[in-house]
């Protein structure tokens, strides 16, 4: 174990196989080498594999006495979001998590440099490890209770594993996912969701350029928080689609520029942090431009300067670098309007708990190339009416652009509607109780989870989604609170212990 894990929290298993996984390439749909690492910890200790077609993975730990009281599905996806920042040299396909230790308030946190820590599900790996060595070893008996450790793939990318587990997968009464971000907290139900992509292919996207007094400039923007857009959609953090194509429409609309590419944002459920434009200005605006682009620079960070302390927007001239193309007139400006009214954030507000995020969109991301622009965002909802009427609204605006925009909806997944009555709940409400002398937060999410798809295909299944404590999750600031680590583990034990 590193100097840096030594003497965190027990139990001391987690924080060993934790270190393991941050070794592990898992970026979403590069799972293979963290399944066969747990396949072969499972099967070190005698409990039988089974994989679906998809790559979802069980294992079986089963009881010592013939009809197990209960079936227990314990859940976990996988696959990490992989961000990083500007500058940072890092090959998610091979190089591993560089983690470090910091102090926020007297508490000790694990981070990782520059890059996401993949807590956001690697602690979920890490428990049922734990948990494996531990039955295994028989420091742990769980005579009456049989388990399905189900570990899925690719949830980060649109809940892949989820939607396409095979029904044979798993057998149980009760499922325990492991994926939710604060110690106090039970989750019973999520928002719904689904992806909108809009994408222009074709060979006139781009016209030469034929202006010879004409010079390049870099347009970024950087030093965004950034994070989830389900559960940070509310939190006012800028977005740094919307923040240039702010800037771009306001200096088109006064020096008619023209734009040579557009890119930013990397993932549909993370809130954009950075985005770059390269436009072609005339040679006698470059220092009025400048002025104007600062100009609105100050307004934007008198703004949100209070949410985002470390925002960076730069406009600087390019030398030495030739540009023979530009987007063609009529897309460069339909397409600066679609991205400056395109609503992005909250759409509304639960009716009975208004700090609860009822519907919300988010303007992912935009690839641009010689014959392709790409437009990601994702919709999510409390709702399935408010759903479609948002992602439609999405639809709408791209089609009254006028452009031959080609407009897809994918990766559709249900809410996770709440049982207030489920016993699996009010055992979990006492045992904490108990435990920590106070009440936990009962809690429906903006997020989506696993549960809804899993209790669509599972509908008997009793389910609760608990957790440590993960801050930014999804983006490079992501940590994860040490003590938090143990007090999940000993919640999760005791309620195992009494749930039959």
């Amino acid at each position: 174990m590193t100097q840096i894990l030594k003497n965190m929290s027990v139990p001391s298993e987690f924080w060993d196989y934790f270190e393991q996984i941050l070794k592990i390439p898992r970026c979403s749909g590069n799972e293979k080498q963290i399944r066969e690492y747990i396949k072969s910890k499972a099967e070190q200790f005698g409990f039988k594999t089974n994989e679906d077609s998809v790559g979802n993975l069980v294992v079986k730990i089963p009881t010592s006495i013939t009809k197990p009281k209960k079936k227990v599905v314990l859940q976990c996806h996988l696959d990490m979001v992989c961000e990083k920042n500007e500058g940072i040299s890092h090959d998610f396909s091979k190089d591993p998590i560089n983690l470090k230790a910091i102090e926020i308030d007297g508490e000790k946190w694990v981070t990782a440099e520059g890059t996401t820590l993949g807590a956001d599900n690697g602690v979920g790996i890490a428990y049922l490890l734990t948990l494996m060595k531990k039955i295994h070893n028989k420091e742990l008996i769980f005579n009456n209770i049989a388990f399905d450790l189900l570990f899925t793939v690719d949830e980060e990318s649109g809940l892949v594993g989820a939607f396409k587990i095979n029904k044979n997968l798993i057998d149980g009464d009760i499922l325990i996912n492991l994926d939710s971000e604060d110690d106090d907290t039970f989750i019973i139900g999520c928002a719904g969701g689904i992806d909108t992509t809009a994408e222009i292919k074709d060979k006139n996207i781009f016209c030469n350029v034929k202006e010879i007094n004409l010079i390049p400039m870099n347009l970024s923007i950087k030093g965004l928080i950034g994070g989830h857009s389900g559960v940070d959609i509310h939190k006012g953090r800028g977005n740094s689609l919307k923040l240039i194509a702010k800037i771009l429409w306001e200096i088109n609309k006064k020096f008619n520029i023209d734009i040579i590419s557009m890119n930013g944002g990397n993932r549909r459920n993370a809130i954009p942090r950075e985005s770059n434009a390269i436009i072609f200005i005339h040679k006698k605006n470059e220092s009025e431009i400048i002025n104007f682009v600062n100009q609105i620079k100050s307004e934007i960070i008198s703004e949100i300067s209070e949410v985002e302390p470390n925002l960076v927007i730069i406009i600087n001239t390019i030398s030495d670098q030739n540009f023979y193309k530009k987007l063609s007139t009529d897309i460069k400006n339909k397409l600066l309007n679609i991205l400056y009214v395109i609503p992005n954030g909250p759409i509304s507000y639960h009716p009975e708990d208004k700090t609860l995020v009822h519907t919300s969109t988010n303007l992912a991301s935009i690839r641009m190339d010689e014959n392709l622009i790409k437009i990601e965002t994702s919709q999510r909802s409390l709702s399935e009416i408010s759903k479609k009427d948002i992602y439609e609204k999405i639809e709408a605006i791209f089609k009254l652009s006028d452009l031959n925009f080609d407009v897809q909806h994918f990766a559709e997944y249900l809410r996770w509607t709440p049982d207030w009555n489920s016993p699996l709940l009010q055992k979990s409400k006492q045992i904490y109780i108990n435990l920590f002398k106070e009440e936990p937060k009962i809690l429906i999410v903006h997020a989506g989870l696993e549960c809804g798809i899993l209790k669509k295909h599972f509908p008997h299944l009793d389910m609760i989604s608990i957790g440590p404590n993960i801050k930014e999750a999804h983006s490079p600031d992501e940590r994860l609170k040490v003590n938090s680590i143990q007090r999940i583990w000993k919640f999760l034990i005791e309620l195992l212990k009494k749930i039959v």
